[in-house]
């Protein structure tokens, strides 16, 4: 998917994104489940593809110390997200490409990404940006969907001639090797694995157009659809690894975490 089609696809959602991030919800709590045990010392703490900031507030509380900036393609997600930021809450958000951080060298003590993998269009460089602004021994963490996931609908999506917007949907070894190939060390990863099902097609187009999918991708499904509830697998992948202080390749400019200051109002 096109840093373009991702920026516009998340501004037509962002007003509804609220309303139906329940898978969303569910990987960031899991996440944010398995990093509990992980002992960091955290100062700078980015959430990268925040949306509309629901991570935020949460990294906060697991890392009181910590500032935390909420970073993303899109500024009407953003927009929703400093609506949510209560006054005393050390929140600061970026507009930026997950593939160009605005974010020095080995700034950052803890990266996370819920669900971001999916929306870039290659993750070896979102995971070489990570390893360059993550100091030595922080922490990234993220969630994905695995190969497994979605089948109908990225078959619907093939099906119109676009398989380049089904995703970047790696298994674990994969992500794995991306990972270590990228500077980043001791990669630990898992699958959990549910499902979601619809009575009919019109309460999927309901949540599809709440999360800003295009009509043709909906009038596709609708061919498809068999009689009855339908349902739809998901593999969700969690990994943490570790920065090295290793890594390749760099953006232009740099913006200096500690100079972010909070947004009045």
């Amino acid at each position: 998917m096109s840093v373009r089609d991702a920026q516009r696809y998340a501004d037509e959602a962002s007003a509804s994104f609220d309303s139906v991030d329940f898978v969303h919800a569910m990987t960031r709590d899991g996440l944010l489940s398995r990093l509990q045990p992980v002992v960091v010392e955290a100062k700078i703490v980015v959430d990268l593809g925040t949306a509309t900031g629901s991570a935020c507030r949460l990294l906060a509380r697991r890392f009181r110390r910590a500032h935390v900036i909420g970073v993303d393609l899109s500024l009407s997600m953003l927009a929703r997200a400093r609506k949510k930021r209560g006054w005393f809450e050390r929140h600061s958000y970026v507009q930026a490409d997950a593939e160009q951080l605005p974010f020095p060298d080995h700034s950052v003590d803890v990266v996370f990404a819920n669900l971001l993998l999916p929306w870039v269009g290659n993750p070896q460089i979102l995971f070489g940006e990570v390893a360059r602004v993550l100091r030595k021994d922080g922490v990234f963490a993220f969630s994905t969907l695995g190969p497994d996931s979605l089948l109908e609908l990225r078959q619907a999506w093939q099906e119109l001639g676009a398989e380049e917007e089904t995703g970047c949907f790696l298994d674990m070894h994969d992500l794995g090797d991306a990972a270590v190939r990228s500077g980043l060390r001791d990669p630990v990863l898992d699958v959990d694995r549910t499902a979601i099902s619809y009575e009919s097609i019109d309460s999927l187009s309901r949540d599809l157009q709440a999360l800003g999918a295009p009509a043709t991708l909906l009038a596709a499904l609708g061919k498809g659809w068999r009689a009855g509830p339908q349902r739809f697998d998901l593999e969700l992948v969690f990994g943490h690894c570790w920065g090295s202080g290793r890594f390749s390749g760099g953006g232009e400019y740099r913006l200096d975490p500690a100079q972010i200051q909070r947004r009045p109002g």
